[in-house]
C-alpha cells in the first residue's frame, strides 16, 4: 500500500537503517531515499522496513511498507533500469535463513507515482527447476518455464564422493535430485554500457543436501518496457583440482 505524507522535520523517522540520494521522480532535484525499521535488541534483525521517499523539491514524503519488511542488513540503491534516464530504487534484504536467501524488490518513482517494477516472489514463483543426477557423472539442471537443460559434469567432486553414489561403470545407484534455491543474489550491472542497468541474479544449486553445493543459476534480466525478461540464463559450477 502507498501513501503520501508531509513532514517538516525529519525527526519523524528516528530509525533510519539505510540512506542514498538521486533524483527519482524526475525533475532534476535530488530527493532523499531511505529506509526506515524497528531494530531488535541485541540482534542485527530488523522489523518493519518502510521505504520513504522525501521529494527534494517539496519535502512531500512517500512511504511503502515492504510486502517482505523483516530481516538483516537492508540495503538501498539507485540505478536506472527503464532507460528514460530517471533512478529507480532497488531494495535487498537478508532473510537471514541458512540458504542466503534474499529478498528484492525495485520500484520507479517517476513523476511521484510509486510503482513496483520487480518483486523477488513473483521471480522465484515463476522460474522453477529440476535437478536430476544422471549416469556418467552428470547432473541436469532444467529451467521448467523455459524448457532447457544445463548438464553440469560433477566429476571435480572426487572420487570418495563419486563412489557413494555410482557403481565403478558410472552407473547412478538410486535415483537422486537436487535444487535450485530461489534469489540468494540479485546485482544492477549496466553490461552493455549504455547507461541502462539490468539484473544480474544468482541462485544456489544443491545436489543431496544443502551443503552439496554444485553451482549457481546465474540469469541476467532486462526491462522490456513492462516487465524485466529473462534475457540470457548460465550454470556457473566450481572448478577442480588439477591431476
Amino acid at each position: 500500500m502507498y501513501y503520501t505524507e508531509r513532514f517538516d522535520q525529519l525527526g519523524n523517522d528516528t530509525n533510519i537503517i539505510a540512506e542514498v540520494y538521486g533524483d527519482v521522480n524526475g525533475d532534476n532535484i535530488r530527493d532523499y531515499v531511505y529506509l526506515t525499521g524497528t531494530r531488535t535488541p541485541n540482534s542485527g534483525y530488523i522489523q518493519n522496513i518502510t521505504l520513504v521517499i522525501r521529494d527534494g523539491r517539496t519535502g512531500i514524503k512517500q512511504r511503502a511498507r515492504l510486502k517482505s519488511d523483516s530481516g538483516y542488513s537492508p540495503t538501498v540503491t539507485l540505478q536506472d533500469f527503464t532507460g528514460d534516464k530517471i533512478k529507480d530504487i532497488m531494495i535487498g534484504i537478508a532473510s537471514g535463513g541458512s540458504g542466503g536467501i534474499m529478498f528484492y524488490y525495485v520500484f520507479s518513482d517517476v513523476n511521484n507515482q510509486l510503482t513496483q517494477l520487480f518483486d523477488y516472489e513473483e521471480y522465484n514463483q515463476r522460474y522453477s527447476y529440476k535437478v536430476e543426477f544422471a549416469d556418467y557423472y552428470k547432473v541436469n539442471v532444467t529451467n521448467v518455464e523455459k524448457n532447457v537443460v544445463f548438464v553440469i559434469d560433477i566429476t571435480y567432486k572426487g572420487k570418495e564422493y563419486l563412489d557413494e553414489i555410482y557403481t565403478p561403470e558410472g552407473i547412478l545407484k538410486q535415483p537422486i535430485e537436487g535444487w535450485v534455491d530461489p534469489l540468494g543474489g540479485l546485482y544492477p550491472i549496466d553490461f552493455d554500457g549504455n547507461g541502462v542497468y539490468e539484473l544480474l541474479g544468482y541462485q544456489s544449486i544443491a545436489g543431496r543436501y544443502h551443503a552439496d553445493s554444485l553451482g549457481y543459476v546465474q540469469s541476467v534480466l532486462k526491462w522490456n518496457g513492462r516487465k524485466f525478461y529473462l534475457m540470457e540464463q548460465y550454470v556457473g559450477v566450481f572448478g577442480g583440482s588439477p591431476e
